[in-house]
């Protein structure tokens, strides 16, 4: 199998005077294969956006190693960076003060594209993201949106083999990103290119990647294909219909169920490890004074794998 990234033993600690030393990123080892897209997930500070910025060159690691195609992102970092276009959340990924238009053919000519093919290339891009008409206005007055928008054709206009893409949707209206989900479709699937995607929108990462890795505290919890994920989780969860609605109180004993209230009735959806269990959770619905509707096993969806693989992380962590 050809990797498009390979990451070895990576590691980021960022030390302080007078505080304990944080560690970012724990020993990750992650190979992503070529031309699919991988789905790289975990709450907020997990160490997802740090291993992103040192694969782009723009944080050194600790010690590691990080290759992008072949080539080594910190020894040989121009043709490393030649290999990826980025968007970076909460980034300034574009020049505000330059309009749609310079953006695009400023980052072209960085990765060495010019002429005839940059300006089709830019054009192309713009007018697929409606922002055509609006091409010569500078990015400063632009939505949130839109200058996503800019800063997703700007990671794109070189044409690079691998994309990554950090909370690439953030800010877009419903209609955008639609666009930018067909986009990712197509940048994979027909031409061929490795898509990084790191997301909140779970739903979004389970319809899309074809692979999953999920990192909790800068550790590595799973990777997998997301079918094969998906699968290991299946004959764990159930759904549990009662009669009423539990108060937040009840709804605490069931830690690891999620309830829904739905015409008044309460759907508690979670994971049942041991059948056993199903029957402690019976008997104190029972002891709630809870009339039992339904019990059945379900498929359960990435969100709620994501859910129950943090909880687990956290409970280690105590």
């Amino acid at each position: 199998m050809v990797h498009a990234i390979e990451i070895e033993s990576l590691r980021k600690v960022y030390r302080k005077r007078n505080s304990p030393d944080v560690v970012a990123v724990d020993h990750l080892n992650l190979n992503v294969a070529a031309g699919q897209v991988f789905g790289f997930l975990g709450s907020n500070g997990a160490g997802k956006t740090t291993t992103i910025k040192m694969a782009c060159g723009l944080i050194e690691p600790t010690s590691g190693r990080i290759r992008l195609n072949g080539f080594d992102a910190h020894r040989q970092r121009g043709d490393a960076m030649r290999q990826i276009g980025a968007v970076l959340e909460g980034t300034r990924n574009v020049y505000w003060r330059l309009t749609a238009w310079q953006n695009l053919l400023y980052f072209g000519r960085l990765k060495g594209v010019t002429g005839r093919s940059l300006n089709q290339r830019a054009e192309r891009l713009l007018t697929e993201l409606d922002l055509w008409d609006r091409r010569n206005d500078p990015v400063n007055g632009f939505s949130r949106g839109m200058q996503q928008k800019v800063a997703i054709a700007c990671a794109l206009v070189a044409d690079p083999p691998i994309v990554l893409l950090d909370e690439p949707t953030l800010g877009l209206d419903v209609q955008a990103a639609r666009t930018v989900k067909r986009w990712i479709e197509t940048l994979a699937r027909k031409e061929g290119k490795t898509v990084i995607l790191t997301t909140h929108q779970l739903d979004m990462a389970e319809s899309l990647c074809d692979q999953v890795a999920i990192m909790s505290h800068g550790k590595l919890l799973t990777h997998q294909p997301t079918v094969e994920l998906l699968g290991l989780f299946r004959q764990e969860y159930y759904h549990i219909r009662v009669n009423g609605h539990l108060e937040a109180a009840q709804a605490a004993r069931f830690p690891h169920f999620t309830p829904i209230v739905e015409n008044g009735q309460t759907i508690l959806s979670g994971p049942v490890i041991e059948r056993n269990e199903l029957y402690t959770i019976i008997d104190q619905l029972r002891a709630l004074d809870l009339e039992m509707i339904s019990i059945a096993q379900t498929e359960p969806n990435l969100e709620e794998i994501f859910v129950e693989l943090m909880d687990r992380a956290n409970e280690r962590e105590k």
